[in-house]
């Protein structure tokens, strides 16, 4: 039987048509990363403008209550020096002293009478006031009631909290701007590879089946759906290229007997040939031959169906190898084939009547190919790194080299296969329920020296 041949197209780098999508994608990402920065920055500014403000008013009102106790002592020290007169002491420096440093001074005596006022102490009713007792020796003798004005102390302090808010409110434009530069780079970086993936899709929808979005520069975890999509898009191909070679290999299949069943009708519908009982058989065969490869269709559909809706349990694979062998004992003995058995207790957890099947398969498989005297192996047991290995070897007449690839192909025989009845889905349904065990089955043989087929399982 002959594969069809399939072209397939060279692979080629569709062209982004999303193009207006992904910008507004990388745009809306960068205006995100602007908006958290902004954010982020307002609440930190206005908490340091908040605890800075806090901190330079809490120091101003420290040195206001500190300049007006300095007062307070420069006027006990004018006092005693007078021997304790408000009348006769000299307090001049207090007042150029307060004059000096933003402030309205006024000294009252021991009742609360006015001595002494600086010129404007009376303009500054609205502003900052603090008070100091004056004490001589002990005594209170008087207070000194201080106003200070908007000078001084006073713009220092708006001076510095001016210049705090500028410094703040500049980080914040330079740390917007550099948001914005970086949001737009990461931003081009991830949509960069989504616009890719959703050309691609579009590019398969339209029926390129070659278009792969292959090796992008992106973060790890569009990498992985980069490779996971372009993965999905060749285990697609492989699934069409088996569905159209299955069509074709049942078309060839069924060709031949219907095409023996046409010209056998006609032949003796026309009268070119007798309805002798030879005649009959021939047909009756094709008929059969027929029916057989309804038959095969049915197993290798109801295998796939199998591989979806497995029922499996604890169980042990060295015994379902012996119930495989005893049910084929009969047709080894008959065909003068020695059955050898090398079995070892292994638990496994799978689906026994579909795993029967995958064993019944590989001994009939043995048994056409090896010739009267032979003998086939049937072993199992435990493998390496927790797994169970089922091993059949016969010393049959080996499978050449460039057929080993494809035996477990639907519908497909070798050159050997075309004196042996069979379908050609014996190992491909095998193959298929061990991948749906999550196993796999593999085969090395040499011509003349027989054939080794090996199924692995996971050991429970």
């Amino acid at each position: 039987m002959t594969e069809p041949a399939t072209t397939e197209p060279a692979t080629t780098e569709p062209a982004t048509t999303d193009a207006g999508r992904g910008s507004t994608l990388g745009l809306r990402l960068a205006l995100a990363f602007l908006s958290v920065a902004l954010a982020a920055v307002a609440l930190l500014a206005g908490l340091t403008a908040a605890f800075a403000a806090a901190d330079v008013s809490a120091l101003a009102s420290q040195q206001r209550t500190d300049l007006t106790s300095a007062f307070a002592t420069a006027a006990a020290a004018a006092v005693s020096s007078d021997g304790g007169s408000w009348s006769s002491a000299d307090l001049s420096p207090v007042l150029d002293l307060a004059s000096r440093t933003g402030a309205e001074a006024q000294i009252r005596d021991r009742d609360g009478q006015v001595v002494t006022a600086s010129p404007n102490f009376a303009a500054l009713a609205a502003a900052p006031e603090r008070s100091a007792a004056v004490l001589v020796h002990g005594d209170r003798v008087g207070e000194v009631v201080v106003r200070f004005t908007n000078s001084g102390l006073a713009s220092a302090d708006r001076a510095l909290q001016s210049d705090l808010l500028r410094a703040i409110f500049g980080a914040a434009g330079l740390a917007a701007v550099l948001a914005l530069l970086t949001g737009l780079a990461i931003a081009r970086r991830i949509t960069r590879p989504v616009e890719r993936i959703i050309a691609v899709t579009r590019a398969m929808g339209r029926g390129e089946r070659s278009a792969r979005v292959g090796a992008v520069a992106a973060p790890s975890e569009l990498r992985e759906l980069a490779t996971a999509f372009d993965q999905m898009a060749d285990t697609r191909d492989r699934q069409d290229r088996l569905r159209r070679d299955l069509v074709a290999d049942v078309a060839h299949e069924l060709r031949t007997p219907i095409a023996v069943l046409q010209a056998g009708h006609e032949a003796l519908l026309d009268g070119i040939a007798e309805p002798t009982p030879d005649q009959l058989a021939s047909l009756r065969d094709e008929v059969l031959r027929l029916a057989r490869m309804v038959g095969d269709l049915q197993t290798m559909a109801a295998a796939d169906a199998a591989a979806l809706h497995l029922t499996r349990r604890p169980c042990d694979l060295a015994s379902l190898a012996a119930t495989a062998a005893d049910s084929l004992a009969g047709q080894f003995e008959a065909a003068g084939i020695a059955l050898e058995r090398r079995l070892t207790p292994v638990g496994i957890n799978a689906d026994p009547r579909w795993l029967h099947q995958v064993i019944t398969n590989l001994l009939t498989n043995a048994l056409k190919f090896t010739p009267a005297g032979g003998r086939v192996t049937i072993e199992a047991g435990p493998g390496d790194s927790q797994q169970a290995v089922l091993t059949i070897t016969d010393t049959g007449t080996g499978i050449p080299a460039e057929e080993l690839p494809r035996i477990f192909d639907r519908f497909w025989r070798g050159r050997q296969a075309a004196a042996v009845s069979g379908s050609g889905i014996g190992l491909a349904v095998a193959a298929e329920l061990a991948r749906a065990h999550d196993g796999q089955l593999t085969a090395r043989s040499e011509p003349g020296q027989g054939s080794e087929l090996t199924l692995t399982l996971p050991r429970a």
